[in-house]
């Protein structure tokens, strides 16, 4: 039986498939975007449109950018672009910028390695980092997925794939708790993290 209008439940429905947003949270959201005045609805299908068709990947580091060209990280000559941090998500990126202490460049991979969910290397920017390395310039690549198995296994992976160019690559120390994710991570345990660093 159909409770809600088509058009209703279409919304309640496209709000259920984002993550972590079950039926009842999506209700909610279909109910307050009901309310919002025209123009205001009308400027948060602008938003997501607008950043559909302009957010693309940035040629350098593949983190999210607007445009063609590179990112703020990529084109500031303020940041040390001889060491690459390697993310899993654009999301770590923000995570790790918050720490305040990382002033280098970063990569990210978009994912990790999990044949549990079937990604492989080829699902992932591998082949854009090992480029920009084997191009030269990098003297340190920092591992910075999260300690689980599968962030583990990457990590592993590229420095096993890496360690030919002759850069020194080292991952993030323990003070991130095994099983964690970086964006829940608080500043001063990203600190502790970035300091003690290991070399793989």
């Amino acid at each position: 039986m159909q409770y809600f209008p088509p058009a209703l439940e279409k919304l309640v429905e496209q709000f259920a498939r984002l993550p972590g947003i079950g039926t009842k949270s999506a209700q909610r959201l279909a109910f307050y975007v009901l309310n919002l005045p025209e123009g205001e609805a009308q400027e948060f299908a602008d938003a997501i449109v607008d950043a559909k068709r302009t957010v693309t990947l940035c040629p350098v580091c593949r983190n999210l950018t607007q445009g063609d060209g590179p990112c703020a990280i990529c084109s500031s000559y303020k940041r040390d672009h001889s060491t690459v941090c390697v993310v899993a998500d654009p999301k770590d990126v923000v995570a790790m910028e918050r720490s305040g202490e990382y002033n280098g460049a970063y990569h990210v991979l978009h994912g990790v390695i999990s044949p549990m969910n079937h990604v492989g290397p080829d699902d992932l920017e591998i082949q854009s980092l090992v480029k920009r390395v084997a191009d030269g310039g990098v003297k340190e690549i920092i591992m910075a997925t999260n300690p689980d198995t599968e962030g583990e296994t990457t990590a592993m992976y590229l420095s096993r794939l890496l360690k030919p160019f002759g850069c020194k690559i080292t991952r993030l120390a323990y003070g991130i708790p095994v099983g964690s994710h970086l964006e829940y991570a608080d500043d001063a345990t990203l600190v502790r993290a970035l300091e003690g660093r290991r070399e793989m």
